[in-house]
């Protein structure tokens, strides 16, 4: 089997999108036979502060769950601002190869995550040195997202970004990308169809699935309230000042209640807003262990997902989303585009509204309060739905099969070898 080499800055026990993708991604391939290493740095996200065991070294190892983690010094900070998070990704993009690049040995094959872009930085300086392909995936489009949002405004920092962006994706052996949208923007912007492989993100079934209620609520200390829930990053993309101001439209209705959990650079807004409104129903949470995700969804009545409505937000496929679904939670989705069509329209697990729309917000959420009949068939086909399309089992089997194909045309074993990776390639896709 091959040796496979992530570069990721993020990596559990961070909890999150982007640690959750690549840890489960990982674990899974190495269950498949393969030897597998991560690249990455301290946790320290959401804070920006290395816990202790941490701090004082430049380099240290450690195995989780059969992956063994390369763990570099980068520069963090608890500033949120934009500036702060371009130094932590341009310190991890150039200090992850000269720190670790010796300790990771030879791999056959490298997966880098973007965003962070910067890290496509650290994934052509080590393929380059141990003369082997990559594969980017993109998560998003970036510098296009940052550009659309306000965030990133330097011209000469968007001309940087833009080049690297495009000429990794020329240099990579695939560009893995989990949406049909970006896939299509893509290809639209040039890129040969052939090397641009659609793999969504998913979620584990087997950790992620329906809990009673009731028990779910007594372990947390909640009480009975109809609760609407929202677990993950208080970021720009995501636009969560609307569930602030859904929340007022139904502050008279004492039995329903809002609990956000996680963080982000908006987060200290967001509660500041709350208390100037002297919102009550609303109570704001920190960062939970991914592992405790699975009960905080059981203990809802109703999960969130939404984004800041802009074109570029049309290509988002939440992995909250696919999370509350395999827990059969219903879902008031305010994300367009492909995760409307998944969620709604073909899962029926999902009302859909309009982004940052905060009455149409409320009203969704009054409808699943008033109907419970109805939240509970949105839960119940969304869960049948993860089970067949999005397990993370079949999606990793998929990913095997297109590195099998990439090594044996690295290797050049021939066209019987060639074809042969193909077939096992098709008979995934097939399944």
């Amino acid at each position: 089997m091959s040796h496979i080499l992530f570069i990721s800055p993020y990596y559990p026990p961070e909890s999150g999108a982007a640690p959750a993708c690549v840890g489960e991604t990982a674990t899974r391939l190495v269950k498949q036979g393969h030897q597998v290493t991560v690249l990455t740095t301290f946790p320290n996200y959401p804070t920006g502060i290395f816990p202790q065991e941490y701090r004082g070294h430049l380099l240290q190892q450690e195995m989780r769950d059969g992956v063994r983690v390369v763990r570099v010094w980068s520069w963090v900070s608890p500033n949120k601002r934009f500036l702060h998070r371009m130094k932590w990704y341009l310190s991890f993009a150039f200090l992850a190869p000269l720190i670790g690049g010796k300790t990771v040995g030879q791999p056959d094959i490298i997966i880098v995550q973007s965003p962070p872009l910067f890290d496509a930085i650290a994934v052509r300086i080590l393929a380059w040195w141990k003369r082997c392909p990559f594969i980017f995936m993109v998560s998003d489009l970036w510098p296009e997202q940052a550009i659309q949002l306000g965030v990133l405004r330097n011209r000469l920092l968007i001309r940087l970004s833009e080049w690297l962006e495009w000429s990794t994706y020329r240099r990579a052996a695939l560009v893995w990308v989990v949406t049909q949208w970006i896939r299509d923007q893509l290809i639209q912007r040039g890129l040969a169809s052939e090397r641009v492989l659609l793999l969504t993100n998913g979620v584990d079934t087997t950790t992620f699935h329906p809990l009673p209620q009731a028990q779910a609520r007594a372990e947390l200390g909640w009480d009975d309230r109809f609760t609407v829930l929202y677990v993950g990053t208080h970021g720009v993309t995501h636009g969560l000042m609307t569930i602030i101001d859904a929340a007022e439209h139904i502050r008279d209705h004492d039995d329903i209640h809002f609990v956000l959990v996680g963080e982000g650079s908006d987060k200290d807004d967001m509660v500041a807003q709350a208390q100037r409104l002297g919102l009550t129903n609303i109570t704001f949470m920190d960062v939970v262990p991914h592992s405790l995700v699975p009960m905080l969804l059981a203990a809802g009545d109703v999960c969130l997902a939404h984004v800041r409505k802009a074109s570029i937000t049309e290509g988002i496929l939440p992995i909250k989303m696919f999370e509350a679904m395999a827990c059969a939670r219903p879902i008031v989705l305010a994300v367009d585009g492909e995760a409307r069509r998944i969620a709604e329209q073909e899962a029926g697990a999902a009302i859909f509204v309009e982004p940052e729309n905060a009455t149409a917000l409320a009203d969704a959420i009054l409808r699943l309060h008033e109907h419970p009949d109805l939240a509970s068939s949105l839960g119940s086909r969304g869960r049948a739905y993860v089970e067949a399309r999005f397990d993370y089992d079949h999606l990793t089997e998929i990913l095997d099969a297109q590195i099998a194909l990439i090594l044996e045309k690295q290797r050049g074993r021939g066209n019987h070898s060639e074809k042969k990776a193909e077939d096992r390639l098709s008979a995934k896709f097939s399944t």
